[in-house]
């Protein structure tokens, strides 16, 4: 599993105090070249970095909630008939808390021309919603020990094994542990895939983890109690697409969208780029 702020971490006083220390606490262990074992979630980590955060990075964190803003980006409002403003309401403690998104927003209504920017802003409030003050300690303290700019040269998914550390993973344990949509453990594809995997060095076997699930790191059971946004989430490649098409990876259910590939060349091919170009396309 992967850790992040809980909004509701108030109802302690000190709770910013605490913050701080665990920002400096990993900070000295990163200085230091130890690894925690639990690590954060993606989007934290491209917070740290000052990465702005896209749609896509709530998908990892809260699926439902990226499910409905990929509805509303890919329908026209208008015709549906819906009635959205510029403000949105947050349930914390059984206490509703609401929110414009600009000034003025709940007068403010959505509509075509103004969607994108709803989408922008509601996605921006989703990732920082009650957590600005934890995180602002957090990163303070982790600043007072290493400087924020020295992380600079990283991308988020190298920030998470410079702070977790590379396991050995056990690639006969992930194959037993892995389940198959509209393929089976005989399909060629699939053959191809593990042919592959263990032809990785242990890096790249962490990147394509990174990929598909969201992080580099094993449970301690190993691969049969892997976690997905629901409870457990079993290790999944299914069967999308046409051979000209890139993997896709679905971070909260650990899925690997994998086409039939004519070839264990292509396999290969399409399979390294989508995980070295995961930013721009190959992640939902």
């Amino acid at each position: 599993y992967s850790l992040q702020i809980n909004p509701a971490s108030y109802v302690n006083p000190d709770h910013l105090h605490y913050f701080k220390f665990i920002g400096r606490f990993i900070a000295m262990a990163m200085y230091h070249g130890k690894f925690i074992y639990s690590g954060f979630t993606m989007p934290f980590y491209k917070r740290m970095l000052n990465r702005k955060l896209t749609m896509k990075d709530i998908e990892s964190i809260d699926p439902e909630f990226y499910n409905s803003l990929i509805w509303i980006r890919d329908n026209n409002l208008e015709e549906c008939g819906l009635e959205m403003f510029f403000s949105v309401d947050f349930e914390l403690l059984g206490e509703i808390k609401p929110h414009e998104l600009k000034p003025g927003g709940a007068e403010i209504m959505v509509n075509e021309e103004n969607k994108e920017e709803y989408l922008e802003l509601v996605t921006e409030w989703r990732m920082t919603r009650g957590i600005e003050e934890q995180t602002k300690s957090f990163l303070d303290g982790f600043n007072e020990v290493v400087p924020l700019e020295w992380l600079q040269y990283f991308d988020e998914r190298e920030l998470e094994l410079i702070i977790c550390g590379m396991q050995n993973i056990d690639v006969e344990d992930w194959q037993k542990n892995t389940i198959y949509r509209h393929y089976t453990k005989t399909s060629k594809q699939v053959q191809w895939f593990w042919t592959y995997v263990k032809s990785m060095d242990n890096e790249t076997r962490s990147r394509l983890l990174q990929f598909v699930c969201g992080t580099c790191r094993v449970p301690v059971g190993g691969f049969g109690e892997l976690m997905g946004s629901n409870g457990p989430q079993r290790f999944c490649i299914e069967k999308v697409g046409k051979d000209s098409w890139l993997p896709r990876s679905h971070t909260c259910f650990n899925r690997l969208d994998l086409p039939p590939y004519k070839s264990y060349e292509q396999l290969v091919e399409k399979l390294k780029f989508a995980i070295e170009e995961t930013e721009g396309f190959g992640q939902e």
